[in-house]
């Protein structure tokens, strides 16, 4: 039966933190420090990289891509979170729902796309090292960098066109702390199921063949790996991808428990905690995940610091 006598929504209100009134001031002290160590973890990152010219290679060329879409992306969500918390201001207006779900979509959409780049760069430092800097010339890492914006950009464009341009009435009541896919769809009033088949596919292929690329890769590279003939070269070798493998299962796992498993049984409050672990957590950890077992990044800091050391002195 059709409804009558709808309202078109013309904001949202978000209740992700509504139900914890107490917590909202541990809330925001937790999240803003976690964007502040954010901020200057991925942004130390890439000063670091530009300024030390040991680390003017592909493989770092492209984790200063994926620590600004790190520090990007969480940028699109934290600020509207920590402004909540402090003014208890819920509301958020349809183009403001409309620019942070396209923003913080074309970040996590080409941050898919680049760690999957980067499985690729892995495979070819390993299986071809001697043509390694041939093989991944300057030319060859921007082509590779900016096909992942594109296709970033536009999967955003088609997710972004697809949920918004659905009918919203009457009940405006995000049960999420930012404007996501799965409660905007909850909340449409008119017939989604063409777009969630169009969006879901998308996405779910997106997401799998992202994940299947990165397997692959990794298959080879362990097939690489075993021709190596002696057991510390080949821990050696597979070191340099450890922090990789762990990036990829962060980001890969979050995405996966998100948006692979619709009409799973999960609660809400479990979405929230997963959405808050790869929005917030995961751009947090992944300057730590680069740097904690990396002798060419601590070297590089030490370095730096060192010469900001000597010119404070002179």
């Amino acid at each position: 039966m059709a409804r009558v006598n709808l309202t078109t929504v013309s904001e949202f209100i978000l209740m992700g933190f509504t139900d914890y009134p107490r917590l909202q001031m541990l809330f925001f002290l937790v999240f803003l420090s976690f964007y502040l160590v954010t901020l200057l973890g991925n942004v130390g990152m890439i000063i670091l990289i530009q300024l030390d010219v040991q680390l003017h290679t592909p493989m770092y060329f492209f984790l200063s891509h994926l620590s600004l879409l790190d520090a990007c992306y969480t940028s699109v969500i934290t600020p509207q979170i920590l402004a909540t918390l402090t003014t208890g201001q819920t509301v958020i207006s349809f183009g403001q729902c409309a620019a942070q779900f396209f923003f913080f979509t074309i970040c996590a959409g080409t941050e898919c796309f680049l760690l999957t780049v980067m499985a690729y760069d892995r495979y070819i430092a390993i299986s071809n090292p001697l043509l390694y800097t041939v093989a991944m010339n300057p030319r060859i890492c921007w082509r590779l960098v900016v096909g992942a914006y594109v296709c970033g950009v536009s999967g955003a464009i088609l997710r972004t066109t697809c949920t918004f341009t659905l009918s919203f009435c009457d009940n405006n009541q995000i049960n999420f702390f930012f404007c996501d896919l799965p409660p905007l769809l909850k909340l449409a009033c008119s017939d989604t199921t063409s777009t969630e088949i169009i969006i879901i596919f998308f996405g779910n292929f997106v997401i799998l063949a992202n994940a299947l690329v990165i397997l692959i890769s990794y298959l080879l590279i362990i097939r690489a790996i075993l021709r190596v003939k002696s057991s510390g070269g080949r821990a050696k070798t597979f070191s340099t991808c450890v922090s990789h493998l762990t990036a990829v299962a962060l980001f890969f796992g979050s995405l996966i428990f998100m948006y692979l498993q619709t009409g799973s049984s999960k609660s809400p409050e479990e979405y929230k905690a997963v959405s808050v672990f790869y929005t917030v957590i995961i751009p947090m950890s992944n300057p730590f995940i680069y740097s904690l077992r990396n002798k060419d990044v601590k070297a590089a800091f030490k370095k730096v610091t060192g010469r900001l050391q000597v010119s404070q002195k002179m």
